[in-house]
């Protein structure tokens, strides 16, 4: 393991961890009907600080396959491409309160993460693997924005709510 190169991949983390930080669930969200399987509210840094770490670790894992494997570089870019959308569902979803468009964006996000999962799998399986439990998570997350949008469908609908 080159602890340099992982230390780098858990800073591209931080954005994330910040939008976090920065637009929390607050009283809109503590207001919306909710399944009755919403992880509690500590569940969510604790999956996130661990998600984070093992997404770190894959794509430190990848890095070095770099000028081994031709596929690197596509499999890197899927990470950066997964990590923006991470980034953007919390402002859009909290900050903005666009449910809609947080689902829209989760779809986005599945998909990215799946792929990068595929990528890493295809260059280092134990990257792949390390890949597995932040797609269920985000599989988790979006079957929960679609419960809250269609128990909100009120604050969910028009084009503001987009």
């Amino acid at each position: 393991m080159d602890i340099w190169v992982l230390l780098i991949f858990l800073l591209a983390t931080g954005p994330s961890a910040a939008t976090g930080a920065m637009f929390q669930p607050g009283d809109w969200y503590r207001g919306l009907a909710k399944p009755s399987w919403t992880p509690p509210s500590w569940v969510f840094p604790v999956v996130w600080t661990t998600l984070y770490i093992c997404m770190s670790l894959a794509a430190e894992r990848v890095a070095r396959h770099s000028g081994v494997s031709a596929s690197v570089g596509a499999a890197l870019g899927l990470y950066a491409l997964q990590l923006g959308l991470n980034i953007l569902w919390t402002p859009v979803f909290f900050g903005l309160k666009r449910i809609r468009a947080g689902m829209v964006v989760l779809a986005m996000l599945w998909l990215a993460v799946a792929a990068t999962l595929v990528a890493f799998w295809r260059v280092d399986w134990v990257a792949g693997l390390l890949f597995v439990p932040y797609l269920l998570w985000v599989s988790t997350a979006a079957a929960l924005n679609w419960s809250v949008m269609q128990l909100n469908a009120d604050q969910a609908k028009g084009p503001a709510a987009l």
